[in-house]
């Protein structure tokens, strides 16, 4: 028997509401994709003038912590990282121990409520203890009775995230900052909204053993933004080039 050798048909040119239809796709995935690289750019500057941003905070000399008149206006925005000082009473009995991991390994960050000369309270994170200090408790006293001078970084509240176990204050186990459920869990009222990472001189135990090491705030901004862009960019300039596939296609076979 012979062979039989079928011709392949060519395919017809798209019709006109086809082309339509590609034509409208094309544009809005190319005008989609421009926007986000814009986006990006733009959030590209806002990252760079909050990093210029904290760190002026950070190198600055210290000021007074937002008082009881002030809260209602503080936000991360504003406030985050920002050096302050306060002077007050330390109460070892209602500090809790905030399970952390540093550069010291794991342990817990001690967080201990300070009664300032005004009457409030203000959580104050006293730094870093290994998971051995104080037998596991937070109710070792770290310094003599009576007032002491703290300075460090202003830090926002910080709930339960995502990626955290939820507290359980019936337990005494934290495992976020979060100041109003500490402040709830230990009875006390007049809290402010925010608190203090003690910094190295306020709390300068160096081990983590004796007593909390302060100084170990983490300050980072991821900036991936220009290779967001860079992608977003991208994939307009494939659409464009997928654009012209089409037209070439469509043109050869409108002339054949």
């Amino acid at each position: 028997m012979k062979a039989v050798h079928e011709t392949k048909t060519p395919r017809r040119p798209r019709g006109v509401f086809i082309l339509g239809l590609l034509a409208v796709f094309g544009l809005v995935m190319f005008a989609g994709f421009i926007a986000l690289g814009i986006w990006q750019v733009h959030r590209r500057a806002w990252k760079h003038a909050l990093v210029a941003r904290v760190d002026a905070r950070v190198h600055a000399e210290p000021v007074a912590a937002p008082g009881r008149g002030q809260w209602p206006g503080v936000n991360a925005a504003n406030d985050e990282y920002r050096r302050v000082k306060l002077t007050g009473t330390f109460l070892p009995d209602k500090s809790v121990r905030v399970r952390a991991s540093t550069e010291l390994g794991m342990g817990s960050w001690l967080l201990t409520p300070m009664r300032t000369r005004d009457g409030n309270y203000v959580i104050v994170n006293r730094g870093f203890v290994a998971t051995r200090w104080c037998g596991g408790k937070a109710s070792c006293p770290v310094n003599p009775a009576g007032d002491s001078n703290v300075s460090g970084l202003l830090r926002i509240s910080e709930p339960k995230g995502a990626f955290l176990q939820a507290n359980d204050p019936t337990h005494d186990r934290w495992y976020s900052r979060d100041v109003a459920a500490i402040a709830t869990a230990e009875g006390l009222a007049d809290v402010a909204p925010y608190f203090v990472d003690a910094d190295a001189i306020s709390s300068p135990s160096r081990e983590g053993i004796d007593g909390p090491v302060g100084g170990l705030t983490v300050i980072s901004f991821p900036d991936n933004h220009l290779m967001y862009a860079i992608t977003w960019f991208g994939l307009a300039l494939m659409t464009v080039f997928g654009g012209w596939i089409v037209w070439k296609d469509e043109r050869k076979k409108r002339r054949v």
